[in-house]
């Protein structure tokens, strides 16, 4: 998929790669829409890109057998650069963005 696509057009393009998926294992909507849990009108919105719930999404691909696929939207990493570096504590928490400070009560030393 392309980064530079907007969420609709993202949102067809894996609808399309669904159906091919679907259509290259001989399997009708009907029978996805049954092994899901779902409409068939459901299956059919997630397929042409017209919106559907992430719930929609998890069960379509649990009946196709490709739940994997959710695994590599986030991967946990299993080598942390920074802990090779030193020895530290895995992070518990995220960090606040540390805040810029004024040098010299706003006033540049540049002359």
């Amino acid at each position: 998929m392309q980064m530079n696509l907007t969420p609709e057009e993202m949102e067809s393009e894996l609808g399309e790669r669904l159906k091919r998926l679907r259509v290259n294992r001989n399997l009708e909507q009907a029978t996805v829409a049954e092994r899901a849990g779902i409409s068939v009108r459901a299956l059919r919105n997630l397929e042409s890109g017209n919106g559907s719930s992430l719930n929609t999404l998890v069960r379509v691909l649990r009946a196709l057998g490709k739940e994997q696929w959710l695994e590599t939207i986030a991967p946990i990493a299993t080598i942390d650069p920074l802990m090779l570096t030193r020895a530290a504590i895995p992070r518990q928490r995220a960090s606040k963005p540390r805040t810029k400070t004024k040098e010299n009560n706003g006033k540049s030393s540049e002359k």
